[in-house]
């Protein structure tokens, strides 16, 4: 065991996934008081955009938007003041679609709103306009290591400016024929606000590991874990949702994984 990396204290915690609409409801799924349905992912309109914003935006905004207020709502937390992590594998996958859509096609004038929404941070911009948010942004993607280098950059982001940091981990579903390549199943988010100041949450500490990554027993939960790369985050969720002090070593690198320990 190295020694940890950073320790931080968690505030609150924010999830949409396939039967799992906001971190509340999902809490008896986790705890295994009622077995997870993987039906599709129902998201909230972003009702805190302006209406011309909302109408160009699609399921990766939505679900970004969604899972970051859910963390920030059960904080009471002002997400104008708060610095954010967005982490997503693919971005807007069904923007990366109709793009290459419209390329392949005869006719490739590109519409201005698609490729303004392209960009890998779109959500970070979007979440600005929303929160009129002007503290740092990161922006970042590592395949299926995605969310635990959002959660490695969050950590280091708490550590180095005794800041509040909100993390936002979600990944989208590409259409076809896209999938066949990166068959992302279902749209599943996931935000940690962390904070450098003890609160009424757990005490998080990381670090590098060689062990193994955690599995799930239940079968719905772990084929969610490995199919989407932000719902690799699911063994330390759960332990979260059952309020259970211990270790979980989630994916990341090939041969180096993160541990997170969780303290009372």
């Amino acid at each position: 065991m190295s020694e940890p990396l950073a320790t931080v204290h968690l505030q609150s915690i924010g999830l949409y996934g396939p039967g799992m609409s906001g971190w509340a409801e999902a809490l008896p799924v986790l705890r295994g008081e009622q077995p997870l349905t993987l039906t599709p992912t129902e998201l909230p309109a972003p009702t805190s955009l302006p209406p011309a914003e909302r109408r160009r935006v699609g399921v990766a905004l939505k679900l970004a938007m969604a899972t970051g207020l859910d963390a920030v709502q059960a904080a009471g937390a002002d997400a104008h003041t708060l610095a954010t992590v967005f982490s997503s594998t693919g971005g807007d996958c069904d923007n990366c679609h109709h793009l290459l859509d419209t390329l392949a096609s005869a006719d490739r004038a590109v519409s201005p709103t698609r490729f303004h929404n392209s960009v890998h941070n779109m959500p970070a911009g979007y979440w600005g306009i929303a929160s009129h948010c002007l503290a740092p942004s990161t922006s970042l993607c590592a395949y299926d290591a995605t969310f635990a280098a959002g959660l490695l950059e969050a950590f280091t982001q708490v550590q180095t400016s005794a800041q509040p940091c909100l993390l936002v981990a979600f990944d989208t579903a590409y259409p076809e024929p896209l999938r066949q390549v990166r068959p992302i199943p279902y749209a599943f988010g996931v935000a940690l606000l962390l904070s450098p100041e003890p609160t009424t949450g757990p005490r998080l500490q990381l670090e590098l590991t060689q062990a193994p990554p955690d599995t799930l027993a239940d079968p719905a939960l772990e084929t969610l874990r490995t199919a989407v790369p932000a719902a690799r985050a699911l063994p330390l969720l759960q332990g979260l949702a059952r309020q259970t002090a211990g270790h979980w070593v989630l994916d990341y690198l090939e041969d180096l994984q993160l541990r997170v320990s969780v303290q009372a």
